[in-house]
């Protein structure tokens, strides 16, 4: 074996003239391929800006299963799949084989690299394994849109002696960690757009901006519904003297600017709330100001929360700012606090409690959840010995065993400091939600579909500093970080592995 990897690793031996690789031609698995098998083609020949680069190894993910049931309504996929076909993977590591002759001087056969999938070029994505071909092919030409594209170059070297499966699997880590790394505004975005809506109960109670509205920072476009007398007058000459221009909006669901930085509530109103909270733009926040408690949960857009990095925020004070500076937004793990890990059986979920255990500062205690027994038991007996000699106190749980509801008030106590969800269900997020103590998080890392809805209780954003989070995608300096973190051995992303495969297991795996 050890004659087959020597062999394998040295890539000054002749190219094959033809590879194998998986077409996926539309929605659904019996496109992938043909006849359930892959498919052999030429191996192309490497231009003058290209390098012709062999993968090593690609994992699997859920985000592949996405694409094949969905095809081309996948909102990555912008071709013909019949005539252009999609080729998966972008968990995936590859080493030079060829390059072409404008490149020799940067790039060499036997250089190592894993890849930033999301590629953008004018702004256009690219993403490896969606629009560009993917890992599951034996080989594949690299040209100008990975090497400089909008974020420069998508390649990441890899030192020789990293694994093959170690360095592919960098980027679902490289999710994982980003997860807790993720940063929110504690002040209305500069430059941005702002709306502040009254409640058709909401009385002037003296409101203002400490902050965020001033002459070092302010939204450039504002608009206006329904706020109390004096409190309008007073923005709208403000607004005036800073250059701020304003829009009255007197329909809430047809404001005169559909995509909102800063939507500011005034009183607790779940059907305004529930109107206006579409109109958010990416990374957009809703903070809501009021004395008195919501009726009713509120129903929230939770994929719009996993996607576009939606949050809600809110508080008592008459002092808008302090809506989002108060209890700033917490992304990670609380140190020595307690966290319930929901879903957390499958690949992703043991990720996030090998990372909870290994962080410098873990949790004190972890709780683990999840409705398959054979992935519950696997993940306790990977971890729970881990956590003893750590003295965190950890337990599993099965919802669907009789006692479950006492055993988890037992370990819950008061509350979760932070909650992850990996179980892309809206009851059980809502139902989660609600067992978060005062100033807790939780973090939805699943990849719930836009428009899925859940109902949260917003009080608890109002009154109790809860924050709900979420995302699952990572950044170029993301990826850079985890594989520093592999190859430094803080975090060993080869534990993650648990099948292995030859590409012809692809469609089985």
């Amino acid at each position: 074996m050890s004659a087959k990897v020597d062999t394998y690793r040295k890539t000054g031996a002749d190219l094959p003239q033809r590879q194998t690789l998986w077409p996926l031609y539309g929605a659904g698995f019996d496109n992938l391929g043909k006849d359930g098998a892959p498919i052999e083609v030429p191996v192309p020949e490497v231009g003058p800006d290209e390098l012709l680069v062999r993968h090593d190894a690609v994992g699997l993910c859920f985000s592949d299963i996405k694409v094949i049931r969905q095809g081309e309504q996948h909102p990555r996929i912008y071709k013909n799949m019949r005539e252009d076909p999609v080729v998966l993977g972008h968990e995936v590591t590859m080493t030079v084989v060829k390059v072409g002759e404008n490149l020799q001087d940067l790039y060499h056969p036997g250089d190592r690299f894993i890849i930033q999938a999301d590629i953008f070029v004018d702004g256009v994505g690219y993403a490896y394994g969606y629009e560009l071909q993917g890992g599951l092919s034996q080989y594949n030409l690299i040209d100008s849109r990975v090497l400089a594209g909008d974020d420069g170059n998508y390649l990441i070297p890899v030192k020789p002696e990293t694994g093959y499966a170690e360095s592919a699997l960098t980027e679902p880590w490289a999710c994982v960690t980003a997860a807790y790394e993720l940063k929110y505004r504690d002040g209305l975005k500069n430059g941005g757009v702002a709306w502040i809506v009254g409640s058709k109960d909401a009385i002037d109670r003296g409101f203002s901006f400490s902050s965020g509205f001033d002459a070092e920072s302010h939204p450039t476009l504002l608009m206006l519904t329904n706020v109390p007398a004096a409190f309008a007058g007073e923005i709208r000459a403000l607004a005036g003297r800073l250059e701020v221009q304003v829009f009255d909006a007197p329909d809430v669901h047809q404001p005169p600017l559909d995509k909102v930085d800063d939507i500011i509530v005034l009183g607790t109103d779940a059907d305004l709330v529930e109107a206006v909270s579409p109109f958010l733009a990416d990374h957009g926040m809703l903070a809501v100001v009021s004395e008195k408690p919501f009726e009713r949960p509120v129903q929230v857009d939770v994929g719009r929360i996993h996607y576009n990095r939606w949050v809600y925020v809110g508080g008592t004070d008459p002092d808008i700012s302090q809506a989002y500076s108060q209890t700033p937004v917490r992304s990670f793990l609380k140190p020595g606090g307690r966290a319930w890990f929901v879903g957390a059986g499958g690949p992703m979920g043991h990720m996030h409690v090998q990372r909870a255990l290994q962080v410098s500062n873990p949790p004190g205690e972890i709780l683990c959840t999840d409705v398959s027994e054979l992935r519950l038991s696997d993940l306790c007996k990977a971890f729970s010995g881990e956590a003893e000699s750590e003295g965190i106190r950890w337990q599993c749980l099965n919802p669907t065993e009789e006692g479950y509801a006492a055993a988890l008030a037992d370990f819950a106590g008061d509350g979760f400091d932070d909650i992850i969800v990996m179980a892309p269900i809206p009851a059980v997020i809502s139902d989660s939600g609600s067992h978060l103590v005062e100033g807790g998080v939780m973090n939805i890392f699943a990849g719930v579909s836009r428009g899925t809805m859940a109902a949260l209780d917003l009080n608890d954003a109002v009154f109790r500093g809860v924050r709900v989070i979420g995302h699952s995608a990572s950044s170029i300096d993301d990826l850079r970080f985890m594989l520093n973190q592999a190859e430094s051995g803080e975090l060993s992303p080869n534990r993650s592995v648990s099948a292995v495969g030859s590409l012809t297991a692809a469609r089985d795996g």
